[in-house]
């Protein structure tokens, strides 16, 4: 088969880049973004099934009332805290410097309070109003050496509670409430330190409402993250509490039967986002912590949640330290998950068939693959969730090479339809069309799920050769332009060489000529560089530990284009993108590999 040109595909058309970017700092101009036309009956029917949820939902909040936590007497109110939990986050005292003098730093925005209250100030944003409500920045107080600083907390939390009447939605989110009680509840010997006894009762009221709040909450909340991590808070606070034992044998069933319906037999969290194992355990650990600390057995079921989920942190870890980069995972916090790890006893090898969660890791020489095998997740845990089927990341040693796209922090909030497309993925992608769609907005949900038509998606694992094998296929583009994407990957012994190879089969009623063009888009990480041959067929990648990698694609010569990497702590970077265009009408099969030219010097 003859080789194609550069930048062509089979019908001589030009390609176009998946971003067209004058700056970093404007929104991007999405191709191959999640379309809202044309939308097949099973994805009206799923849009119908999401506004049902919803008000269902809302009719079983109508009753439930925001406490008045400035009241003065409370029935049943217990009489004292027993013990504090511990907030297994890092904290930083230059922040709680910047608190004091009234500078607000939340979701990459600043606002100066100083002066007046921060809780009644305009919020810029609904993520820094949410943070700022949340509490979960007192553990910065905790940390400063000064007096002042920790003093403020006490100050703080006295205001909040006298403004709590005059509080907008964002306060009384049940997400929010969760994040309070437990930050309250982490840093309670901060702020009852030297306090009277006046406002010691004030906030036990405040805090006992809350988690009662939380309890009322519960049925009308979402199935999802959400909803589990307001089971913890709420468990928590009845564990803090003097005289509440019963409600924490009642409470501690509905959280196992939360954790049996979301942590996967292999360890994942049924929305599929690496990172919720990491949320999830910075939660759990500290709340089993505090069942011992009482004296009391924790749950069996939250043992075996916890024992099953700490290999998972392994699995989605690269030898960097960074997690792959797939449904919602955005930059690692490389302290939460150091310090969730020292607590694994057993270290075992993570499982390489992660079947339940939908991920397959291959690791073989100083070479490890991650790759997405699993279908979409369900709509209530989607709202975070990416097209990107049959994706994959792959890195030597230390040094990445090929990556997703990855997640946005909240000040990047107009990149987040792009990221969780599919052309923000190292996969194929037809007609610039992803594999899902994005519902539109649910008030009750935060963030919007996916919408996914007939997108089953298949999978075996095997040895070839002495080689590791993946074959997986899904049928998202096949009622609408009648193609199955299948992708097999071989990954050598050794770990010199990843071979691939994309397939584009005909299903239904057959490959529509005109409506079957296709881009392969090979994401690579920013540190990599890129070199053409003089021919332009060959594309030498230099990573970061000093390897020469090449990539050649045997039926089309590869094209490079503009990219970003939306994962990095250091905020959204521009990177590269080798991209293979084609018809699937002329080239229905493409076979592709990485080499390793030169090992890194030593």
């Amino acid at each position: 088969m003859n080789r194609m040109t550069r930048g062509k595909d089979p019908n001589g058309l030009k390609p176009v880049p998946i971003l067209a970017i004058s700056s970093l700092s404007q929104k991007p101009c999405l191709k191959g973004a999640l379309n809202t036309d044309d939308y097949c009956v099973s994805q009206n029917w799923q849009k119908l099934r999401i506004s049902m949820a919803t008000l269902l939902r809302r009719a079983k909040r109508i009753p439930v009332r925001r406490p008045a936590c400035n009241t003065r007497y409370v029935p049943r109110c217990p009489d004292r805290l027993l013990i504090a939990p511990q907030d297994l986050r890092t904290s930083d005292p230059t922040i709680a410097e910047d608190i004091y003098s009234g500078l607000f730093i939340f979701a990459g925005q600043v606002e100066n309070c100083q002066g007046h209250s921060p809780f009644v100030h305009a919020a810029p944003s609904k993520e820094w109003a949410r943070e700022l409500h949340g509490f979960r920045w007192l553990r910065h107080l905790r940390a400063s050496n000064a007096t002042l600083p920790r003093s403020n907390a006490r100050a703080l939390v006295e205001d909040w509670i006298k403004n709590s009447g005059k509080l907008d939605y964002e306060a009384w989110a049940a997400p929010v409430v969760a994040n309070r009680v437990l930050a309250w509840l982490n840093n309670s010997p901060l702020i009852l330190q030297d306090a009277d006894h006046v406002f010691y009762r004030a906030f036990l009221r405040a805090l006992y409402l809350q988690v009662r709040y939380l309890r009322a909450t519960y049925s009308g909340m979402p199935n999802n993250l959400d909803r589990l991590l307001l089971l913890i808070a709420e468990l928590a606070g009845w564990l803090c509490f003097s005289d509440k034992e019963r409600l924490v044998r009642s409470v501690s069933k509905r959280l196992v039967h939360e954790l049996n319906d979301q942590i996967l037999p292999d360890g994942g969290h049924v929305s599929r986002n690496p990172l919720a194992i990491v949320s999830i355990l910075l939660e759990l650990l500290p709340l089993r912590q505090t069942f011992m600390s009482r004296d009391m057995v924790p749950p069996e079921g939250m043992n075996l949640a916890i024992e099953r989920m700490m290999p998972m942190l392994r699995f989605f870890r690269h030898p960097n330290g960074s997690f792959a980069h797939f449904n919602g995972t955005g930059a690692t916090p490389a302290d939460s998950l150091a310090t969730i790890l020292a607590y694994d006893d057993t270290r075992g090898t993570p499982v390489s068939d992660a079947s339940f969660s939908g991920y397959q890791r291959m690791e073989a020489g100083q070479s490890i693959l991650i790759m997405d095998t699993g279908a979409p997740p369900p709509t209530e845990q989607s709202t975070l969730a990416h097209a990107g089927a049959l994706s994959f990341e792959i890195c030597s040693g230390t040094a990445p090479m090929v990556v997703n796209c990855g997640t946005p922090a909240p000040q990047h909030e107009g990149w987040r339809e792009l990221a969780r497309s599919t052309a923000a993925h190292s996969t194929l992608i037809v007609q610039d069309h992803s594999t899902c769609k994005i519902a539109p907005r649910s008030f009750d949900l935060d963030g919007r799920p996916l919408i996914c038509g007939d997108s089953h998606v298949r999978y075996e694992r095997f040895l070839e050769r002495g080689q590791e094998t993946i074959h997986a296929s899904h049928d998202a583009y096949g009622s609408k332009f009648g193609i199955r994407h299948t992708r097999q990957i071989w990954l050598a012994i050794d770990g010199r060489r990843l071979d691939g190879r994309d397939e584009m089969d005909a299903i239904g009623k057959g490959i529509t000529k005109g409506q079957d063009s296709y881009a392969i888009r090979f994401h690579l990480h920013p540190s990599v560089q890129v070199e053409f041959s003089e021919d332009r067929d060959v594309a030498y990648l230099g990573l970061a530990n000093g390897e020469i990698w090449k990539f050649v694609c045997q039926e089309i010569d590869p094209g490079i284009e503009e990219s970003v990497y939306l994962s990095d702590i250091h905020g959204i970077r521009p990177t590269t993108q080798l991209v293979i265009y084609g018809h699937a009408s002329h080239v229905p099969t493409v076979n592709w590999f990485f080499e390793r030219v030169a090992i890194a010097p030593l």
